[in-house]
This record gives C-alpha cells, sequence and structure tokens, in this order.
C-alpha cells in the first residue's frame, strides 16, 4: 500500500515481482547515481531474456488515474479490491486512482482462487476491481454469480473472447474490456459503462494515430520516458521519445465527439504457414470459445514452432482433460486445413505469469525441447 506521501515525494519506485528480485539488482542505485526522481520502474518483457524495465513518472499514473476515474465516474464512495500483483501497473495503478478520488484500496489476501474473489467482493461490499481474462474465465467456469455491490470490472492483460464476455454478463459481472500497457501507466481504451457492447473509447489524455500496417502509434504527456536495459557493460538507458510505434493493430474511429479503438491483435501474433500469413489470434480465440462450451478448466494454447516443410506448425500445448479429444475435433471441423494443429502437447500444467496469463514465451521454449 502506498500514502498519499509517496505521490508527491522524489523517491524512486522498482516494483519487483519476488520470484525475479535478482533482475533488480542495482537498479535503485544506478537511478540515484544518475539523480533521477519521481520515476518508477516496471518489468516487462526483454529480447534474449535479459532484464528490461520500463521508466514512468509518477505523474504519468496520476494523468492515467485521473482519466480512469472520471471514465468510471468514480469517487470516495468506491471501494477497490486489488487482486493484481502490484509489481504490474494493472495493479499499481489503482493506487493512483484511489489517492485522488479518495476511494477505499483492499488488498485480496489470498492466492488466485474464484470462490475466495467472490466471497471476498460480496463481504467487502467491492464496487470496483481489475481482472485479467483467465480470471474471468475461472469466474465463469464456476458458475459464480456476481455480488450486488460490484459496478464494474476492468478487463486487460488480454482480450476476452465474445463468448466470455457474454457469458461473465450473463453472471451479472460488469466486465468492461480495456486495451493498455506498460508503456502507458494503465489504460488507453476501455468500453464505457453505459455502453459495454460498444468498442472501447480511448481515454483523452491520449494522442493515437495508425500506421500504413495499420500499427498504433502513440503519444502523450502520460507516455513512458524510456527503457532500462541491463547489458554486460552495465545498465543501459534507452528514450523512448514523444511518440511509441507499438506492435499493436488497431482501428481507429471517430464518432459523436468521440475516438474509438478496436484491437486488431499484435503484429506478433502473424505468422507463415506455407507461405501464407495466418493470425493466430482469432485461432485462440476460437479454441477459448470451445473450451469454455465444453467447461474446460484451462484453455489449450496454440503455439507457433518453425517447420522446414511448412515454414510454421500449430501445436495445441494443454492440460490432460475428457474434452480435449472432442475440443481438438470441433476445432478441426471449424478452421481451414492450411490452420489444423499439427500435434497435441500433453503438459501437467501450463507454465503462467503472475498475472495467470500463460507465459508463451517459456511454454515455446518447452516444446522446443520435446522430440
Amino acid at each position: 500500500m502506498f500514502d498519499a506521501a509517496f505521490w508527491t515525494s522524489d523517491a524512486c519506485h522498482v516494483a519487483v515481482d519476488p520470484r525475479r528480485a535478482k533482475d533488480a539488482i542495482g537498479l535503485a542505485e544506478w537511478a540515484a547515481a544518475k539523480g533521477l526522481t519521481q520515476l518508477c520502474f516496471f518489468q516487462t518483457s526483454g529480447s534474449e531474456g535479459r532484464p528490461k524495465w520500463v521508466a514512468l513518472s509518477k505523474h504519468s499514473f496520476l494523468l492515467s488515474a485521473t482519466a480512469v476515474n472520471e471514465h468510471l465516474n468514480s469517487d470516495a464512495s468506491d471501494r477497490w479490491l486489488v487482486a493484481l500483483p502490484q509489481h504490474h501497473v494493472g495493479g499499481f495503478a489503482i493506487e493512483a486512482r484511489a489517492y485522488l478520488s479518495g476511494a477505499s484500496v483492499l488488498l485480496h489476501p489470498h492466492r488466485w482462487d474464484p470462490q475466495r474473489f467472490q466471497q471476498d467482493c460480496a463481504e467487502r461490499a467491492v464496487t470496483l476491481v481489475s481482472l485479467v481474462p483467465t480470471q474471468v474465465h475461472d469466474l465463469v467456469r464456476a458458475h459464480l454469480p456476481c455480488p450486488p455491490s460490484l459496478r464494474a470490472a476492468i478487463i486487460g492483460g488480454g482480450g476476452m473472447s465474445p463468448e466470455l464476455s457474454l457469458a461473465a454478463r450473463e453472471l451479472a459481472w460488469p466486465v468492461l474490456q480495456s486495451y493498455g500497457m506498460t508503456e502507458a501507466a494503465s489504460q488507453i481504451a476501455t468500453q464505457r459503462l453505459d455502453q459495454p457492447k460498444l468498442p472501447m473509447r480511448v481515454l483523452p489524455h491520449w494522442q493515437t494515430r495508425t500506421d500504413a500496417q495499420k500499427r498504433l502509434i502513440l503519444s502523450g504527456p502520460g507516455l513512458a520516458k524510456g527503457y532500462l536495459v541491463r547489458e554486460p557493460e552495465g545498465w543501459q538507458w534507452q528514450a523512448i521519445g514523444p511518440e511509441l510505434v507499438t506492435r499493436d493493430l488497431v482501428e481507429l474511429h471517430e464518432r459523436d465527439g468521440e475516438r474509438w479503438l478496436h484491437f486488431l491483435g499484435r503484429e506478433a501474433g502473424y505468422v507463415k504457414i506455407l507461405g501464407e500469413l495466418v493470425h493466430l489470434g482469432p485461432l485462440q480465440a476460437r479454441l477459448e470459445a470451445l473450451a469454455l462450451s465444453l467447461s474446460m478448466p484451462t484453455c489449450p494454447v496454440l503455439v507457433a514452432l518453425p517447420d522446414t516443410r511448412r515454414d510454421t506448425q500449430l501445436v495445441l500445448a494443454a492440460e490432460p482433460h475428457p474434452a480435449l479429444e472432442t475440443l481438438t475435433q470441433r476445432y478441426q471441423e471449424a478452421t481451414e486445413p492450411l490452420c489444423h494443429i499439427q500435434r497435441t502437447c500433453l503438459l501437467s500444467s501450463l507454465p503462467r505469469t503472475a498475472l495467470g496469463k500463460v507465459d508463451t514465451p517459456a511454454l515455446q521454449q518447452h516444446l522446443l525441447t520435446l522430440p
């Protein structure tokens, strides 16, 4: 928990994942030696496994908090429940929102468990939460209805399939899909409370445009200052500049004086199969919808691995379940042969990040070691 003095102090903050504490060694000392103040460092994925940190000002978080509070009509009567790690911006940003609005911040004291989470929301009269799609899937899979006090659940860290969103709303969970990134100190666009079926509304402190490939180009005063990467010779600073060219593909629209964003997928989510460009996002969404319809507790993951003949082979990584054969059969029937699953790998458990998302790089590396 962070007190009010934190947001006005010159102190820097390093958001350390306890499981990767060694990656932060020397970072705070480097920042102090450089005379840096009021920065918050959050780890993100880097190339070749090197520790990579995003540097955001506290002002960035407060700008984001102002926009999100306005978007959610949040005030001192709200009660936020933090069910995400605070070494991720999704959990940390809640502190900034509560600091500005006067809302209460409650920490969910348990490892993720959907029943305990639902009970905690009900017993503590929680009104606002932030979750990732995996947690929503768990709530739906357990058929847990939403407590009446909750008025909005912001879903980030990945996209919900239409089927998952509908299933959650049938259980009265007021899910609002958001789109954001670490470099933006949380949300860039979020669905509206009063119009949850519309695309995501771009928050007013961001300027957005796309290039010829539909990649999102982001700018605004809340943008991160740069990256800090540990090289063999020591920490190296990489400035971001006034604009960030993302690897996310989006469509942007303007209507009724507001800007709207539709997320298409990530540039890295495209692969070549037999010379054809294939978007993995819709294929994974199809799997998620099938897994949900078959009441599977965890969703299998489609992993693209190199193949000398096909360019890429699609491998299904899954935890054992009686419905897996049916899921695979239905997927193959609904999918063109080019995108068929080439083989299935059963794992006792899929590797996951602290947010509960499948750790795709770790999964891919593990599959590459299998015969």
